[in-house]
């Protein structure tokens, strides 16, 4: 058997240590640290090699939650406790080499930067005053394919200045765990507008006839139902939402229900955004669905909606972490960030532009439509010529 990195560990798998503050998951053969592996998706040791499948509870399973009962459940926690979240500063003593750890915020797991050690604020994400999780999507692309996907995506970007381009970006992968809401409701719309039909008239005008377009109005109104499945909202602060969105999909039907275990060697966050502030977030989108089915409903050739009433029925949801790659850069003294989604590779983020690039596409499309206009210019002369 190899020699312990940490033979004053006497913890078993999965046990808290420091009085519930930290939360590790040592080698049945060396004692090192467990960490999740993506390709193995599963415990593996670092130094020995040793992999541990990951365990669930028989009972273990991800059902969707009554939104109105947990918001009263979360008005109780609220007028029991002021301090109800995590958003303050915590210090975890590594078990690895003794040293303090300090968690900022809503973050809950880490890694020593001392002894690079995964260590965790356990309980913190099934705590009594916050809302636990209820799934988790595993990584599943590796840090190398991640930035295999960046180097191409930068290499796409039009208008990137050449030096951007040419050295792609610099610096360091961290993989974190984002805190996601995911909301349900069937949902009930009365609607009211008008449906335009086109038709056309033939007009004279200078003894020349031409066909002229024209709407015809009618009043419609009626009803629409729809049911929403998981439409999904982040739950964390500070973090541009619409690049976010734009890592959608995610296969969802990939989710796992919750263990630490997964969170073992990468960052992970709980919610900043309470459950309450997220559904009017979600409701927009509801809403903006909605609001093309009534488009479709009311048909013709163009509509005018005036009202459209919304009932939201069975609202529940779920409170799931995501995987991502997320990296820092800078540019010329300026600060970006890059997001990867971690199951499916798709590559969003902030980049440079060039200005002179731009500026020369901008003269390139005036000069051909300049171009454009004086072969129309000549075609007319000629004409009028014959």
């Amino acid at each position: 058997m190899a020699d312990s990195p940490h033979p004053e560990n006497s913890t078993k798998p999965g046990e808290s240590v420091d009085d519930g503050k930290g939360h590790i998951f040592p080698c049945e053969q060396c004692g090192a640290d467990l960490e999740f592996h993506i390709g193995q998706q599963s415990l593996k040791c670092p130094f020995c090699g040793h992999t541990k499948q990951i365990e669930l509870a028989a009972d273990a399973d991800i059902a969707e939650q009554d939104f109105y009962a947990i918001l009263e459940k979360v008005r109780e926690w609220r007028s029991k406790s002021v301090n109800h979240t995590t958003d303050g500063q915590s210090e975890v003593r590594c078990v690895g080499c003794g040293s303090n750890v300090v968690f900022i915020g809503s973050l809950t797991s880490s890694e020593c930067p001392y002894c690079g050690s995964p260590i965790q604020l356990d309980k913190v994400h099934d705590s009594p005053k916050r809302i636990p999780v209820h799934g988790v999507l595993s990584f599943h692309i590796e840090k190398e394919k991640a930035r295999q996907n960046l180097t191409a995506w930068v290499k796409s970007r039009w208008f990137a200045p050449s030096e951007f381009a040419l050295r792609g970006v610099e610096g360091r992968f961290n993989g974190v765990y984002l805190p996601f809401w995911t909301y349900d409701s069937m949902t009930f719309s009365r609607y009211w507008g008008e449906r335009g039909d086109h038709y056309y008239v033939t007009v004279t005008e200078n003894n020349q006839t031409r066909q002229e377009r024209r709407t015809r109005w009618s009043s419609v109104s009626g009803s629409h139902q729809r049911f929403f499945d998981d439409v999904l909202i982040l739950g964390a602060k500070g973090m541009r939402r619409d690049m976010m969105e734009s890592l959608e999909p995610w296969p969802l039907e990939k989710i796992q229900p919750f263990t630490q275990e997964i969170l073992a060697g990468f960052l992970a966050r709980t919610y900043e955004v309470e459950l309450d502030e997220g559904f009017p977030l979600a409701k927009k989108i509801m809403d903006s669905g909605i609001a093309s089915d009534v488009r479709s409903l009311i048909g013709g050739d163009e509509q005018r909606v005036s009202e459209i009433k919304t009932r939201y029925d069975a609202l529940t949801f779920k409170h799931l972490l995501l995987p991502v790659w997320l990296l820092a850069y800078r540019y010329h003294n300026k600060s970006y960030q890059i997001f990867i989604n971690a199951v499916t590779g798709e590559v969003q983020g902030e980049r440079p532009y060039s200005f002179w690039k731009i500026f020369l596409a901008i003269m390139i499309v005036l000069g051909i439509i300049a171009a454009v206009a004086a072969v129309g210019g000549i075609g007319n002369a000629v004409q009028h010529a014959r």
